[in-house]
């Protein structure tokens, strides 16, 4: 017990989040990103959106938010299909199980893909991006090369 206490102790003195860390709004980055011309291995079915990671149950949390169309929603709105409150986003991990099971519901947002090992190789570039945009600043807005 003793020694669980010393090594959770020693995450919190340098500065870690831990298991129990809930994230604030002033802890999300977000970046917006769009599909090139020149692009092969782009793993959205979108063409332009936003990379956000965050820190949640002491890891980073990478995911893609699709680009909204129209602005806010207002009350007048007749067509529920063509405009939504909510964003559509997915996960972005290394872990199958994540990637697959964790993105049922907007499964639509990536690219067909033939295998799952052809969808972790079109996505783990954009984990890795999304993870180092954690390390940035509140506020920062990186171009391309720099992440």
């Amino acid at each position: 017990m003793l020694d669980v206490l010393a090594a959770t102790a020693s995450m919190l003195l340098v500065g870690e989040r831990g298991l129990f860390h809930f994230p604030t709004a002033a802890e999300v980055r977000v970046q917006a990103i769009a599909k090139s011309d020149n692009e092969l291995g782009w793993p959205f079915s979108v063409d332009a959106g936003s990379l956000t990671c965050v820190w949640s149950g002491g890891t980073r949390v990478v995911m893609f938010f699709a680009q909204t169309l129209g602005g806010p929603i207002t009350e007048d709105v007749v067509d529920d299909d063509k405009a939504t409150s909510e964003p559509r986003g997915v996960l972005l991990s290394i872990n199958p199980l994540e990637l697959t099971i964790g993105n049922m519901a907007t499964n639509d947002l990536f690219v067909k893909a033939e295998s799952i090992e052809e969808r972790l190789r079109l996505v783990a570039p954009f984990v890795t991006v999304g993870q180092r945009l954690c390390d940035q600043p509140p506020g920062a807005q990186v171009r391309g090369g720099e992440l």
